[in-house]
């Protein structure tokens, strides 16, 4: 009887766990300082959602970066997870960078500002 009880009470608490569902923390930003001119590596991060239904575009002038490659999802305590996005640009004066995060119905927009 112990042991069903426990049975029932582990799985109550794995179900509200997995059922949570966690709004996505995003930053942008360049690997170097934000120069104009300069090739850099744009990189969006975005951490600590749960479930894992998200995808990640970076976009110059509103149009999608081809070239950008993405880390595999990773798992972190708390049943959420991370995913970085990255590609390589050279800044020039105005652009629009954008990394643009879906995370199951919402998405939202997040602007790259330079450093100046």
């Amino acid at each position: 009887m112990k042991v069903t009880i426990s049975l029932l009470l582990l799985g109550f608490c794995v179900l509200t766990a997995y059922g949570k569902t966690s709004h996505p923390k995003v930053q942008i930003y360049s690997r170097n300082p934000g120069k104009l001119g300069e090739k850099n590596t744009l990189i969006c991060h975005v951490s600590g959602f749960h479930p894992p239904d998200i995808s990640i575009d970076l976009e110059k002038n509103g149009v999608k970066m081809d070239d950008a490659k993405q880390t595999d999802l990773a798992f972190e305590s708390g049943w959420q997870f991370h995913l970085t996005k990255s590609v390589a640009f050279t800044p020039q004066s105005g652009e629009d960078y954008i990394c643009k995060v879906r995370h199951l119905q919402e998405t939202k927009s997040y602007t790259w500002q330079p450093d100046l």
